[in-house]
């Protein structure tokens, strides 16, 4: 029964349908169903991911892969199997979470802080602002686990034993270390400045053309396009998003595991890693790696956007379904 005898709602019923306005809100939503779709879009494209930032920091002192990709993709599974593929996902996983779920959710209350109703038609200028401002948003707070992620990711390139692997430092440890030996808080947002140069522009991009591709994809009169049209449109605009940002990831990861022993860097700042990319690798240098990235981000970012939409609408629905 929804009421008792006074007419009068029972609390754990009356709390439960407030708890699901509260999530059926747009801003809660968007938060909830980023972190899944982080989740997700992660998943499905980790052995690429791995093997874009170990193409990122060839030349630093290893070139074990200065390989193609699909034979780059064949050696991880020849020298460490499954958990090659994986490696460092779990961490990822952890920093998607929160990154995804922060950035989605940031999005829609920056469109709200600038007078935009939910289903209103902003201006691509907009969504590109509200974008790039959800993308330094979500960075800041997840930064120190991005570059936890990367140690884990390179830290096993050229240990090919069994007792070399299981030796390797676990998420914890190699937290603890960085904080300890390399300089306390700010040694875990080494590399933030082309990071936040990077994802500012990168983010906004995404949702300006996934916004601007959506709404061409959608046929006259429909509200929403199909899912397999969700689908493209995210794959269209991580694939132009990344595109025109990918030399920030580049430098990124570079500064990430500048202090690491054994890879080769010794950039003094950002300019001077520029300089010296450029002059010792050329614009190649700037662009290694993209080959299995834009091969991942199309998966990724519709896989991102589709589960974005769907576990959304779910729980504004759930408001919805309260009502009844």
């Amino acid at each position: 029964m929804s009421v008792d005898r006074q007419g009068q709602m029972p609390v754990p019923l009356s709390r439960l349908i407030q708890l699901r306005h509260t999530i059926a809100q747009p801003v809660f939503a968007a938060f909830l169903a980023g972190g899944v779709a982080g989740a997700v879009s992660r998943t499905v494209v980790s052995p690429l991911e791995r093997l874009k930032i170990l193409f990122q920091i060839q030349s630093g002192g290893k070139e074990d892969y200065k390989l193609p990709v699909w034979k780059g993709l064949v050696k991880m599974w020849k020298d460490e199997g499954w958990r090659g593929f994986m490696r460092g996902n779990g961490v990822n996983c952890i920093r998607i979470i929160p990154y995804s779920a922060v950035q989605f959710s940031s999005y829609n209350f920056y469109k709200k802080f600038m007078g935009l109703t939910p289903g209103a038609d902003p201006s691509p200028l907009r969504n590109l602002v509200c974008g790039g401002a959800a993308g330094i948003t979500s960075v800041t707070f997840t930064y120190p686990l991005d570059l936890i992620r990367t140690r884990l990711s390179v830290q096993s390139v050229g240990k090919n034993t069994e007792a070399e692997l299981k030796a390797l430092p676990g998420m914890w440890k190699t937290l603890a270390t960085v904080y300890t030996t390399e300089g306390g808080l700010l040694a875990l947002y080494r590399g933030i400045i082309p990071t936040v140069a990077g994802v500012a522009p990168y983010v906004g991009l995404n949702f300006m053309t996934y916004e601007s591709v959506r709404k061409y994809f959608t046929p006259k009169g429909d509200k929403n396009p199909s899912n397999w049209r969700k689908l493209s449109a995210g794959a269209i605009s991580g694939a132009v998003a990344q595109t025109c940002t990918y030399p920030f990831d580049v430098l990124r990861r570079r500064f990430q595991i500048n202090t690491m022993s054994g890879k080769g860097y010794q950039y003094k700042s950002m300019w001077d890693a520029v300089i010296r990319i450029a002059s010792k690798e050329g614009l190649r240098g700037f662009y290694k790696g993209i080959a299995p990235n834009l091969l991942k981000v199309a998966p990724s970012m519709a896989s991102s956007w589709l589960s974005f939409e769907l576990t959304r609408d779910f729980f504004v629905r759930m408001g919805d379904n309260s009502d009844a």
